[in-house]
């Protein structure tokens, strides 16, 4: 039995629990701050760099966004280290409450949409600045939820009505609300972090497979639904490069003005008013036209090196439940940041996804900033626990005293 009390299957799913496994994932725990802070002082110096001209156009203050992007990611590094000397099983018992909670939110942005009060794509929630994407609390409720099902479903995780129906209920449902906003790409990025959850988890190959055969199709047609996403596909599948979108050509022009050591700081061409939401969701080419190839490196290589840590500390968590939220919130951080990187550099279609820890966006840096705290939470786990181990008959003996 694990500590919280549910089974551990043998194989290679049996958590091991050594000095020499406890000193990786502390390592990796340090080593996963610092590249998180790497990330983030990145994005307040690209933020300002690539959004003072639009800045001084919508708020007449160039450094409007220079202070917010500061403000939030102080804020992100003291949620970190609050959530990272938090006992991360406190997730696993609010698991449900969350995973409801988000489903409400999201339901209530369609009755907003169809009321006619929100219109538009209904996606944030909140007033004034304080504003949220309800997608960003879904994304963590179903890993914590999953993660929390998953490990308690062990002995049973391959059969189809008492372990894989329930699981895939609770994901179709995210993803339907979400998909319904309108927003297809953060609904597909949701579906994949589930079912990347099941199948490490455990879950009957044959049960993905065949539900992937009628996902796709399903998917496929929601997406040529909407005139603006059959236009994204086309133009991203046009072998004419005139037939590029406005987005697209901008992008590659500032990729390709980067050269190898890139132009310099504050010296992007395509930042003054050439590329829209160029301190968001491209936010990387203004990074490649600045810093240039290199540049451009050294922020894959942070990606990468966020990767290992997240799946080092997934690998040698204390429990089953540990492991799997690791991993989800590992996958989940690093596929944004892929699919970020990959729209920038045209590998995929345009898409509102928008690149972690860098991009402009208070909110979405909490939730992200709430992920790694669960990360090092998890990284600091045995030793907190040894810890208090060994201080428990220190205390008792002063009691008998």
């Amino acid at each position: 039995m694990t500590e919280t009390g549910t089974a551990v299957a043998p194989g290679l799913l049996e958590v091991p629990d050594t000095t020499k496994q406890g000193r990786a994932d502390s390592v990796a725990g340090k080593l996963l701050l610092l590249i998180v802070a790497l990330l983030m002082c990145i994005g307040i110096i690209v933020v300002y760099s690539s959004g003072a001209g639009w800045a001084e156009e919508k708020f007449s203050d160039p450094q409007y966004f220079l202070w917010r992007q500061l403000t939030f990611a102080v804020a992100g590094i003291a949620l970190i280290v609050l959530v990272g000397a938090v006992d991360y099983h406190i997730f696993m018992k609010t698991s449900k409450i969350v995973l409801f909670v988000s489903l409400g939110l999201l339901a209530l942005l369609l009755l907003l949409k169809v009321a006619h009060v929100i219109h538009g794509a209904a996606r944030w929630l909140g007033f004034g600045p304080f504003k949220f994407q309800a997608s960003d609390l879904a994304k963590y409720a179903i890993i914590f939820h999953f993660s929390r099902l998953i490990s308690e479903k062990r002995e049973y995780i391959k059969e189809l009505h008492d372990s894989y129906y329930p699981l895939l209920v609770l994901l179709l449902a995210v993803v339907a609300l979400v998909a319904l906003e309108p927003n297809f790409s953060t609904a597909t990025l949701i579906a994949l972090i589930g079912f990347s959850l099941m199948f490490i988890g455990g879950v009957n190959g044959k049960h993905l497979l065949s539900t992937f055969s009628l996902l796709i199709p399903i998917a496929a047609v929601f997406a040529i639904a909407a005139p603006y996403r059959v236009y994204r596909l086309a133009t991203f599948f046009s072998s004419d490069p005139k037939d590029m979108s406005y987005q697209v050509r901008q992008a590659l022009l500032g990729l390709g003005n980067g050269g190898l050591l890139g132009l310099g700081i504050g010296a992007s061409k395509q930042r003054e008013l050439y590329l829209p939401l160029s301190y968001n969701d491209f936010v990387f080419v203004i990074i490649g036209e600045e810093y240039g190839f290199v540049g451009a490196l050294v922020v894959l290589t942070l990606f990468a090196g966020f990767f290992i840590c997240g799946i080092i500390i997934s690998k040698n968590a204390p429990d089953l439940f540990g492991r799997f939220v690791a991993a989800g919130i590992t996958i989940a951080i690093s596929l944004f940041a892929f699919i970020n990187i990959a729209v920038a550099s045209h590998l995929l279609p345009t898409t509102g996804v928008a690149l972690p820890f860098i991009s402009y966006g208070g909110t979405a840096l909490l939730f992200n900033s709430l992920g790694v705290g669960v990360l090092v939470s998890i990284s600091r786990y045995k030793r907190r626990h040894e810890a208090l181990v060994a201080a428990a008959p220190a205390e008792a003996e002063g009691r008998e005293q």
